[in-house]
């Protein structure tokens, strides 16, 4: 991906202050794209514009306040430049208990889902501009929801942090692949598509689970087997299917990538099958409704 020529591209990376946010920031940046990573700590944000280098910057942005996601496309709309690549990358993995989003959802499906699909719809009209290739990061957790748990949406009853994780993740699957087929319909040019890592080492699997001051059982077993490269790669293996999904041209609209190698944990990417529980694009079509609905947003140009 080396010999990729991004210049005059614009890039925005949410989650690019770290891990594969920030692998993912650092080689558009490389390729010549300017890139916007949305950050929430300032400081933070800041330090890793040293990382990524080339004509990188940062704006704010907290996926888990829909006034912040606005805030965020207002001043993207405002700047006007259109924009010829997005990838929703940023995430919460399974806090041990439930915690909500300053609207009142449940963290990850607000951080991990809503925040993404309320951030594109209100920067369709600059997507459109630059007929953009959007990129979803899902998870392979997403294969463990059999389908979207209509009657709790928001983990409330016996809220358990996988099934809420995996919900979240395979409604980013939906999101995907619903994005695609409303652009190809309506003739918006956008190209939507999903990836996921595999079993990647960094921040993600750490952070949440230690967000009730416990500590992570990733922790330990990722560091144990990162250095063998199975089950557990590194992050610049883990970026390689969101960033061939997002920039390579044998990448399509509609299409599933992640790690080639066995389990599909790890390895080049390569596309792969669409899960079973994300199948049915009568499923996507309701949560699309229903997001519209929680987030207070249309797909309007």
């Amino acid at each position: 991906m080396d010999e990729l020529d991004l210049h005059g591209k614009l890039a925005v990376v949410t989650g690019g202050s770290d891990g594969i946010g920030l692998g993912l920031a650092r080689r558009l940046a490389r390729a010549g794209a300017q890139v916007v990573i949305p950050v929430r700590n300032a400081a933070k944000g800041q330090a890793a514009l040293e990382k990524i280098g080339g004509n990188s910057s940062t704006r704010t942005l907290d996926l888990a306040s829909l006034a912040s996601v606005a805030a965020l496309a207002d001043r993207l709309n405002e700047e006007g430049r259109p924009i010829d690549i997005l990838i929703n990358n940023a995430a919460v993995m399974t806090p041990p208990t439930r915690y909500t989003t300053a609207d009142d959802f449940e963290l990850q499906f607000g951080t991990n889902y809503l925040g993404h699909f309320a951030l594109v719809a209100r920067i369709l009209p600059l997507l459109i501009a630059g007929r953009a290739r959007v990129t979803t990061q899902s998870a392979l957790a997403a294969a463990m929801a059999s389908r979207m748990n209509w009657a709790d949406l928001q983990s409330e009853h016996g809220y358990k942090p996988w099934p809420a994780y995996s919900q979240s993740k395979l409604a980013t699957m939906l999101f995907g692949l619903e994005l695609d087929r409303r652009s190809r319909a309506n003739g918006w040019g956008i190209s939507s598509n999903i990836a996921h890592p595999g079993f990647t080492r960094t921040n993600l699997q750490t952070a949440g689970p230690t967000m009730g001051g416990s500590r992570s059982r990733f922790d330990v077993l990722f560091k144990l087997f990162a250095p063998l490269g199975w089950p557990v790669q590194s992050v610049e293996g883990g970026l390689a299917p969101a960033l061939h999904a997002a920039t390579s041209p044998a990448a399509k609209g509609g299409g599933f990538y992640g790690p080639r190698g066995l389990g599909h944990l790890t390895g080049a990417p390569t596309e792969e099958k669409i899960y079973r529980s994300a199948r049915d694009p009568q499923e996507a079509v309701r949560l699309w409704e229903a997001s519209c609905h929680l987030a207070d947003v249309t797909f309007a140009i």
